[in-house]
């Protein structure tokens, strides 16, 4: 059957049309095609250009097809002009002009190019001609520049995004034409652009129709407007990280459509309970809620029970919480995310966590009293099975044995543990979490080897076991872990011991690895790096590493931080770290490098931390270091610099930090450093030769922020500028040991904490102003010898002092009585070698830090306060040379801590019984007593407690208190009080500016001590000077004089002792100094390696010694010396031989006294024979004169 004519013409004419209204529906405008074409040829396609996608849409942009095919073109069906373009993740590089063929698409409805590269173009004005726009969206694509008023042209806009283009910024009348006009607004994102010059208040002139407003880090300040209320139907408010201060408005909570808000780390704002009860009763929508940083410490825990049961992301960190878990927590079965770090969360944690079994995320790190019991735990790993991430950091989870880690989903993608005490050896099937991707057990107790099975981690990202100091990386699993984890991007091992590592297994790291932190570590030799090109950080620092540093380090080009201090590294640095331009931190302090400091280190410009010091770097500071303009610390220290410094370290204006101290320079100060007016640091102090000259520069005072100066130990001269003590932020000022003069002026700010003017040679009196320094915690103004005055009472209010030293100065008047008492921090009182009068102050409080007490050289009278005794730190004790009568103040034996002390030279007197308790004076190294009235025998009871003089202190290191350290010596572990005594030391007398531990010295000489010495002083082995001179002593030398192997100086003149010197003695090789005068000696003089080297002014006065020392030649066969002695007292007997005992002596000498007297009677009564008669008045007159000779020669003995 077929058609009529007519109906088939009108057939063929109805598919015609139907084809040419098909083909011209799919045909796009020529004009825009070419448009498009031309917008296309103006960018280039960098990988690099797009970050969180990467997709290259205008690649299948072609001439001569059709653009509305082409990949994120739109089109009207019926025109063929195109209405939309997404061009997100395109990968396009270049700028975007205002003269762009973009520009000509005027029918565009829908603008996407987001995650672009424009290379911080301006926003065109032009986009205020795309009058149809609905949605523009230009998030994260590097533009730049203010966003311009024309915006708001684009009435017809819905959804608005310029989020993450760090460098755009809106001014106040852009905003209120924009949001004025953009009536139809519903999403809003504006994040990371600059909006600082807007009140939060204008934010109610927004449409009230908007559902969404994203507004973080745009650096919006004051409260949040009480009205925020009428946007009612916002569905999601974000104002992350902005300086929104105050209350959050109870008015939020008529938020009512809320499912997501956001306003975390505005750290000035605050939620009352009042207005959180409000809160969580309303928006029974909410379904993530992050308030983290805002203070919400008011609130309970348990109040959060209150919030929706829909929540599936609770993030409330750092919010001040305080208390325990609820442990109805299990209410929130929807609940995918929680978060509650850092706040201060405590007990455990509850087991019915165990019920959010939809959990993905679980943080609740950083709360130090927060434990998880076994139990709990296993229902947790048991209950959690979808969750991907878990941190527990500093959790105490001591209880758990790691073991029990493996109960936990194989599917865990984050595991982070660190400082929750775990202790143990780590599992062996640790492999088991084959999608771990980061894994940081950081500073925890495990132990042992890592196992092998590590290597089966292989989608590891991140790696961090540092700070477990037990733990130890064997070469086969280090070899196994650097072969199988090619994804590693982080490794940090940091303390872990992998001495047995080869050098050459690094080289077996995944080239992928970004960072590579082995500090302390026990590596030795040289690390060849050179095959990880995609290295950014690198810390080798704490090692033994040795040799020369590697040129082909140069070629680590991405390197931004390079730390290898602390080594063993020597050589010069090469010229090839200067390829690592982007180098923003580089320290290879305290090696052996040697060498200039290359001029190519100043090709790194983007550096802002260097640290070269502690080297043996030497020649003069290149001045191709001035090119580091971004500079912010700068330590050249402890090297062997010289010449001037570069006037080019005056480009530095970044600096905050400048250290070049202990060098060899030895100018002025350079005027150009007054350029670094950011300076918060500054070091030219000398510990080895610089000798820096002339004044104090004046430069000095523009430096406004300065907080720590230190010119120690210079040739400066001149007085002290009043302008240091202008500057408001003076903390540390260090000038001593330099040749100032002049008065100290007036301070003008309370800032100052350590000040320290000592060893010059300023006069005048203390100003009044130091003493109103309330913060101030050393003053040391010592050896100024024309300092004079009062030391006033109001030094009292310095309740934060620790170190005072006002010693060697002409300070007079008496001691402020309240020194003993007022403070508890005081751990440094020396007002040593002054003029003052009065007392010691009588009292002494409890709980006190007092460790070292100097008031030696005064004219202090008295008695010595038994309150001292509360001084339960305190390591010196020095009251020497004073007028202090008194007995010997047996009650310091209380002193736990004592080391030294020092009372001679006063008007002490009576007898010293020695040891009252079993530990008396157990750590007294220097017992120095002379020059009193002590009387009686010698107290041999503390011979037997002083026990650290009985054993040597191998530690050559100086006594000292640490508590009045700065920052800068803390950070160096030095003493920042170092203790210094006066004393004679082998017959000279010496003030000793420092003390190393290892002196030990007993002087008792200048005093009435009788009877003989105790064989028990043989047990002061560690001994090494000995001074008992000028007493009365009686009796031998004894033999175990021989056991004090340490002595150096022994003085035992003007006494009556009497018998052989020991032979011993000859076997003390170190004795330097030997003084035995004027005592009643006889025999044979030891010989021996000291011994030999003495000459008669040792010996003098002691006419029976011969030997070739006196040049008297010893006759016949001497007397045998005396045996070796026991240091048990008692029965003497064996002095005798075995010959005879004791009773057939005593026998002898009764009948030999018995014919003695008899014969003597009968001669002197008869005067017959005459002759033995004159012989014995002839000797007795001899002796006579000779003894009043003496008297006359050396004086008078001190009673």
């Amino acid at each position: 059957m077929g058609f009529p004519p007519i109906s088939s013409l009108s057939f063929i004419l109805f598919l015609f049309h139907f084809h040419s209204t098909i083909s011209s529906s799919h045909l796009c405008a020529p004009d825009q095609s070419l448009s498009l074409l031309q917008f296309k040829e103006s960018f280039s396609i960098n990988s690099s250009a797009s970050e969180l996608c990467q997709h290259p849409k205008t690649e299948s942009w072609k001439e001569g097809t059709d653009c509305c095919l082409w990949d994120g073109v739109t089109c009207d069906m019926k025109t063929g002009h195109v209405t939309g373009l997404d061009l997100a993740c395109s990968m396009l590089y270049g700028t975007l002009h205002s003269n762009s063929t973009l520009f000509s698409l005027h029918h565009l409805q829908k603008l996407d190019l987001s995650d672009n590269h424009f290379n911080f173009s301006h926003i065109s004005s032009r986009f205020g001609q795309f009058s149809n726009l609905t949605l523009l969206n230009l998030n994260y694509s590097v533009f730049a520049g203010q966003v311009p008023s024309e915006i708001s042209h684009l009435s017809k806009l819905v959804s608005f995004d310029l989020s993450d283009n760090d460098d755009l910024f809106l001014e106040p009348i852009s905003f209120d034409k924009l949001i004025r006009n953009l009536t139809k607004l519903r999403e809003l994102d504006l994040s990371s652009v600059d909006m600082s010059p807007l009140v939060p208040d204008s934010l109610m002139n927004l449409s009230s129709s908007l559902s969404s407003l994203k507004l973080n880090y745009c650096g919006l300040e004051g409260k949040l407007p009480s009205s925020m209320g009428k946007f009612k139907h916002l569905q999601y408010l974000d104002l992350v990280g902005n300086n929104i201060a105050g209350p959050i408005p109870s008015e939020i909570s008529h938020l009512s459509k809320l499912v997501s808000l956001d306003l975390s780390d505005n750290d000035e704002l605050f939620l009352e309970p009042i207005s959180f009860d409000k809160l969580v009763r309303n928006l029974t929508k909410l379904r993530e809620l992050d308030l983290s940083s805002v203070d919400m410490s008011p609130l309970v825990p348990d109040s959060l029970m209150n919030l929706s049961s829909s929540l599936s992301s609770l993030k409330l960190n750092y919010c001040g919480l305080q208390g325990k878990l609820p442990s109805s927590m299990g209410k929130f079965k929807h609940l995918q995310y929680l978060d509650l770090v850092g706040n201060n969360i405590t007990g455990p944690i509850p087991s019915e966590i165990s019920h959010l079994s939809k959990l993905v995320s679980l943080d609740l790190s950083d709360n130090d009293d927060l434990f998880l019991e076994p139990i709990s735990f296993d229902k947790l790993v048991r209950n959690l099975t979808k969750l991907r991430e878990l941190d527990l950091s500093w959790v105490d989870m001591s209880l758990v044995v790691p073991d029990s880690l493996m109960n936990l989903s194989s599917s865990l993608s984050s595991l982070k543990l660190n400082y929750c005490g775990l202790q143990g050896k780590l599992p062996s099937s640790m492999g088991k979490f084959k999608h771990l991707q980061y894994l940081d057990l950081v500073g925890n107790n495990i132990t042992g080897p890592i196992p092998y099975d590590f290597d089966q981690l292989t989608e590891l990202v991140s790696l961090d076991l540092s700070f477990n100091y037990y733990l130890s990386l064997e070469p086969i699993s280090f070899d196994k872990l650097v072969r199988n984890l090619t994804k590693l991007s982080e490794l940090d091992l940091s303390w872990v011991d992998m001495s047995l590592v080869v050098p050459d297994s690094l080289m077996k790291l995944p080239s992928s690895l970004s960072s590579l932190i082995l500090n302390s570590c026990g590596l030795q030799g040289i690390y060849p790096l050179e095959n990880l090109v995609q290295l950014t950080d690198l810390d080798l620092s704490s090692n033994n590493l040795s040799g020369q540093i590697p040129s082909s380090l140069g070629n680590l080009v991405l390197l931004t931080d390079l730390d290898l201090s602390s080594n063993n590294l020597s050589g010069q640095i090469p010229s090839s770290l200067g390829n690592l331009v982007q180098l923003t931190d580089l320290d290879i302090s305290s090696n052996n490098l040697s060498g200039q400091i290359p001029s190519s280190l100043g090709n790194l410009t983007h550096l802002t931390s260097l640290d070269l010091s502690s080297n043996n770097l030497s020649g003069q500071i290149p001045s191709s270091l001035g090119n580091l303009t971004h500079l912010t610390s700068l330590d050249l220290s402890s090297n062997n610099l010289n010449c001037e410094i570069p006037s080019s370290l005056g480009n530095l204006i970044q600096l905050t930090h400048l250290d070049l101290s202990s060098n060899s320079f030895s100018s002025q100060i350079p005027s150009s450093l007054g350029n670094l007016t950011q300076l918060i640091s500054l070091n030219l102090s000398n510990l080895y030769s610089n000798k820096f000259r002339g004044q104090v520069p004046d430069f000095l005072g523009s430096l406004v922020n300065l907080s720590y100066l230190d010119l120690f130990n210079n040739q400066l001269v001149g007085t002290i500028p009043s302008f240091l003590f202008l500057l408001p932020s003076l903390d540390y000022l260090y000038l001593h040991n330099n040749n100032l003069i002049g008065n100290i002026s007036e301070l003008q700010h309370d800032s100052l904490r350590f000040l320290d003017l000592s060893n010059n040679h300023l006069h005048g009196t203390i100003p009044s102003s130091i003493f109103k320094q309330e913060n101030l915690h050393v003053l040391i103004l010592a050896s100024n010898s024309k300092l004079t005055g009062e030391i006033p009472s109001s030094i009292c209010k310095l309740r934060f002092l620790r170190v005072l030293d006002l010693s060697n100065n002409n300070l007079s008047s008496s001691v402020p009585l309240c020194l003993g008492n007022f403070s508890s921090m005081l751990s440094v009182l020396h007002l040593g070698m002054n003029n003052l009068q009065g007392s010691i102050p009588s009292t002494f409080s409890k709980d006190n830090s007092l460790e070292y007490l100097n008031l030696n050289g005064n004219e202090l009278e008295g008695k010595i306060p038994p309150s001292i005794i509360n001084c339960t730190m305190l390591e010196v004790l020095d009251l020497g040379n004073n007028k202090i009568e008194d007995i010997f103040p047996y009650f310091l034996e209380a002193l736990p801590e004592l080391r030294i002390l020092v009372l001679k030279s006063n008007k002490l007197q009576g007898f010293v019984k020695g040891s009252t308790t079993y530990s008396s004076f157990s750590k007294l190294c220097i017992f120095y007593i002379s020059n009193n009235n002590f009387s009686g025998p010698l107290p041999t009871g503390y011979f037997n407690t002083l026990e650290a003089m009985m054993v040597s202190d191998q530690n050559m290191i100086y006594m000292g208190a640490s508590r009045g350290a700065s920052p800068y010596e803390r950070e160096y572990n030095s003493i920042s009080y170092v203790y210094s005594i006066e004393m004679t030391w082998k017959g000279v007398e010496i003030e000793f500016t420092k003390i190393q531990s290892t002196i030990r010295v007993l002087d008792l000489s200048n005093n009435n001590f009788t009877g003989g010495i105790s064989k028990v002083i043989g047990k002061l082995r560690a001994l090494q000077q000995l001074n008992l001179s000028h007493n009365s002593l009686t009796g031998h030398i004894q033999s175990s004089f021989g056991n004090l192997t340490n002595l150096e100086s022994l003085d035992l003149s003007s006494n009556l002792l009497t018998g052989r010197i020991p032979t011993q003695l000859g076997g003390l090789t170190f004795l330097a100094i030997l003084n035995l005068l004027h005592n009643q000696l006889e025999g044979r003089i030891p010989s021996g390696e000291q011994f030999n080297t003495f000459t008669a002014s040792s010996f003098e006065g002691n006419l029976g010694l011969c030997g070739f020392q006196v040049l008297k030649r010893c006759y016949g066969d001497e007397a045998p010396s005396l045996p070796p002695s026991s240091f048990d007292e008692g029965d003497d007997s064996t002095l005798f031989g075995e010959g005879f005992g004791w009773k057939a002596v005593t026998m002898g000498y009764g009948c030999g006294f018995v014919f003695g007297v008899a014969t003597g009677y009968v001669v002197f009564r008869t005067k017959k024979p005459s002759w033995f008669l004159r012989m014995v008045e002839d000797k007795w007159n001899l002796k006579s004169r000779k003894t009043k000779k003496n008297a006359g020669r050396y004086g008078a003995r001190r009673n």
